[in-house]
């Protein structure tokens, strides 16, 4: 869990970016429909992705076919890993706020681009390489790109310094690194895994993820949110990798050393860089607490997934897979992603920290 001082300081990040932009109609709102109360840019995995990989032709990272979306609204396939909404959905709309849209999903002159935008995409990581074999998918800094296109156009429509200012004010939520892990360093027939030691592998992802935050520092971000890693060895498809279907603890504690250097990353570059308030939520322990104890918070299975999936062939839930008879008895979807019942059960937990914790005592 984040620490009591990190809960307040988010939420006063939270607070004070949505009344300014509630208090002030600034160029950007050029009709009414182009302002709104908070605008958010959305960067990160699958866990994050609401249908950017639809548009990749060739992209074999993707869950726009039955039975994604079964419980999402409609119950159509949308892009999202899961059953249902991702946890980015709840609390937007907890926040009053529109999910922000796939950003392949919106024309080049689009005016939604000004109420925000999400990047995400299955298979992504911070590594370019990491991912390789789903042929098509938007790494962080391919995102980053579309983010500096997305900027160019803002520019375009409402001039130069109410696009600063737009993006000055917008919040940036980041939710990387898993892939880097499951796609990548934990496969034995890529080279990551056979090259580098672990040390060696996170202070190369650190390192690369510095000069990612930096540049979307330089086009604009100063208020971001860096989601960490959860309990990568408790998820269904590194389970079935122990004799006797328990969490990789080798696993586990990569990832708490890499969101421990993601930690003092971000306080380092909040050192470095003017104006920028930049934090890591850490939501680690709510996800492995979920996992271990599943019937404290109403669910029953947290060793498999819902979907009976075939890891072999990559762990996705495929239109002929056969599903559980309670989708909301089970924590995981497929074998990698939450259900949307665990989902709204971790947004609830994230929510609540940020948005109920009284600002600390003074010393």
């Amino acid at each position: 869990m984040a620490t009591f001082f990190s809960k307040y300081y988010l939420f006063m990040i939270l607070i004070t970016t949505m009344t300014a932009a509630a208090r002030s109609v600034t160029a950007a709102s050029t009709t009414n429909s182009s302002s709104t109360l908070l605008t958010t840019f959305v960067f990160g995995d699958s866990l994050t992705e609401v249908g950017n990989n639809n548009y990749l032709q060739y992209s074999l990272a993707r869950s726009d076919y039955p039975w994604y979306g079964i419980d999402f609204d409609g119950g159509q396939a949308t892009g999202r890993f899961t059953n249902g909404r991702t946890i980015g959905d709840i609390i937007s709309a907890k926040l009053g706020i529109p999910s922000p849209p796939p950003y392949f999903s919106l024309s080049k002159d689009d005016d939604a681009l000004l109420k925000g935008v999400n990047y995400a995409s299955g298979g992504a990581g911070i590594l370019n390489d990491t991912g390789l074999y789903f042929i098509q998918r938007l790494s962080f800094d391919d995102q980053i790109n579309l983010f500096k296109k997305t900027k160019e156009t803002i520019k375009a429509k409402i001039g130069d310094e109410a696009a600063n200012k737009l993006c000055n004010e917008s919040m940036y939520f980041v939710g990387i690194g898993s892939n880097d892990y499951v796609n990548n360093y934990l496969q034995p027939f890529l080279a990551d895994g056979q090259q580098y030691t672990h040390d060696e592998f996170v202070e190369l992802m650190i390192s690369t993820l510095d000069q990612q935050l930096l540049r979307l520092y330089e086009l604009g971000a100063r208020k971001m949110i860096f989601h960490g890693l959860g309990p990568l060895g408790c998820i269904p498809s590194q389970r079935v990798k122990s004799k006797r279907g328990e969490c990789l603890k080798r696993v586990n504690q990569w990832v708490v050393e890499f969101n421990s250097k993601v930690k003092k990353l971000i306080i380092s570059l909040n050192g470095r860089l003017p104006s920028a308030k930049f934090m890591f939520a850490d939501t680690y322990q709510d996800v492995y607490d979920l996992i271990e104890k599943p019937e404290v918070y109403g669910f029953k299975v947290s060793n498999t997934s819902c979907c009976n999936v075939d890891t072999s062939i990559g762990g996705l839930c495929l239109p002929n897979s056969k599903l559980c008879q309670n989708r909301k008895d089970y924590v995981f979807w497929d074998a990698f992603h939450p259900s949307d019942a665990a989902n709204q059960v971790l947004a609830e937990k994230l929510f609540s920290s940020l948005f109920s914790a009284p600002p600390p005592k003074p010393h």
